[in-house]
């Protein structure tokens, strides 16, 4: 499984989510099936109606785990995917029970103190796990 911290520059909240969104239809695009986890279920309404427009050109098909979790994109918390092989977006702040479904893991950080904190903790986590997690600068 690869791991990865994509690290964006500012604080911003709304960047952060934007930019899973960014990643999760590059994820689609590449027909990879991808697991967007929020922190909490008001987050994933949030990426829910995000996704519906963050790109007025391009639809990403998506639903929510509890709507349809067959969905190429699903949003959700800690269920585990439909689909095995795909793409998991992190914005929750622990580590996701069901790892070994993925091929991938994306953990997207941003300059928040109390994030930075949490990701620097699911760091060492999954160096423990046995996994060589890599830091992207976007």
């Amino acid at each position: 499984m690869r791991v990865e911290f994509y690290v964006l520059s500012s604080a911003n909240t709304e960047g952060r989510l934007r930019a899973a969104c960014q990643l999760a239809t590059k994820a689609w695009k590449a027909g990879l099936p991808v697991f967007l986890r929020g922190a909490d279920q008001a987050q994933c309404e949030e990426l829910d109606g995000l996704l519906w427009r963050f790109r007025a050109e391009s639809f990403v098909p998506h639903n929510l785990y509890d709507e349809d979790a067959s969905a190429p994109v699903v949003i959700g918390l800690d269920q585990q995917p439909a689909q095995a092989g795909g793409v998991l977006l992190n914005l929750h702040p622990q580590l996701s029970p069901h790892l070994a479904h993925f091929s991938r893991v994306i953990e997207i950080v941003n300059q928040e103190p109390q994030l930075l904190a949490q990701c620097r903790d699911s760091f060492r986590q999954y160096r423990q796990l046995g996994h060589d997690p890599q830091r992207v600068e976007l």
